[in-house]
């Protein structure tokens, strides 16, 4: 029950991101307003005065009965994974001598996942600030992460072999160079900096744009805005744009020496496969979201597709550290 349980909460999760990164992308952030519920109700059907009379005064502004229903449902499915895992980490607690694990990684995951809860919140009442939606983000994929984890240490695995000591710091540098990356394409997808550059490889037909990093990367500020409240330049947003396009490359230069290493050795036949079929697929959707003026579809996937890394890669270092 455990190993099953464990499982759906890392399918869950997955889920969870993809839907996210959908009710970002197709701007109901802000769908309700408030936090937890929507206008003070719990759900949209029961706040329909509010979010009509709302929707009256701004068309085209960020609320609607269809943005409110897609910020809620995803309340919901995060308000039911928190549920699960908090189960997860009794089970683990309650059966650990059965489990012969300790409880420290599931008690773990409670807690991230309500820093995770309390980031939500903020990133309503804030007014989706860059740093606390990418806050956001950064603990949806850990909670991914470490179930990764978890689901892993549910299998009997065979050791992968000596050399597999060799190669754990790459791995290990490997995985941070993912969360890296993600980290930028976070800044990139909060600060609404994907579409600044239409064409590929250059970007606004140069290889160097005109760019401005003085402000790009500032944490504190509201969205869309510099610390001193004017609007963002064009030229800051490129660099956002520009500094993510370089992170990719250097990933997947990185990535594919790693895989080019693990093959070499004979380790993880399976898992190196699926490391560079997940990178090519991930650059293959970031080419195409450019190319193709970021369709909401393709801009999802693109999510989903550094969820998908993100596992492979938590996935690989879990199996080279058996010893």
């Amino acid at each position: 029950m455990f190993k099953k349980l464990t499982l759906l909460a890392l399918l869950w999760t997955f889920g969870l991101i993809v839907l996210g990164a959908y009710v970002r992308l197709s701007d109901a952030g802000l769908g309700c307003p408030d936090w937890p519920g929507c206008y003070g109700k719990p759900t949209p059907l029961h706040a329909i005065e509010e979010i009509s009379a709302a929707h009256a005064e701004a068309p085209h502004g960020n609320v609607s009965m269809a943005k409110a229903w897609k910020e809620m449902v995803h309340r919901y499915a995060a308000s039911l994974l928190g549920l699960l895992l908090i189960g997860l980490a009794v089970l683990a607690v309650v059966w650990r001598r059965r489990l012969d694990q300790s409880p420290a990684l599931p008690l773990g995951l409670v807690v991230v996942v309500c820093i995770q809860g309390a980031l939500g919140a903020l990133t309503v009442t804030m007014l989706l600030k860059p740093a606390i939606v990418t806050s956001h983000l950064i603990g949806g994929l850990t909670t991914l992460g470490l179930l990764v984890w978890l689901a892993m240490r549910q299998q009997r695995w065979p050791s992968p072999g000596r050399a597999a000591a060799a190669l754990r710091p790459w791995a290990l540098l490997g995985l941070a160079v993912v969360s890296c990356q993600i980290i930028l394409g976070g800044w990139v997808s909060t600060n609404y900096a994907a579409a600044v550059c239409s064409d590929f490889p250059t970007c606004q037909g140069a290889w160097l744009p005109q760019m401005d990093f003085r402000d790009a990367f500032h944490l504190v500020r509201e969205l869309g805005q510099t610390p001193d409240g004017q609007l963002l330049s064009m030229a800051n947003l490129t660099a956002i744009h520009w500094l993510h396009r370089v992170g990719a490359l250097l990933t997947f230069c990185y990535l594919s020496w790693l895989s080019w290493r693990l093959w070499r050795a004979r380790l993880l036949p399976g898992l190196t496969l699926l490391l560079m079929g997940a990178l090519l697929l991930q650059l293959l959707l970031g080419v195409a979201n450019v190319l193709l003026q970021l369709p909401l579809g393709l801009a999802v996937a693109h999510n989903a597709g550094a969820a998908l890394l993100l596992c492979v890669a938590v996935a690989l270092n879990y199996r080279l550290a058996q010893t």
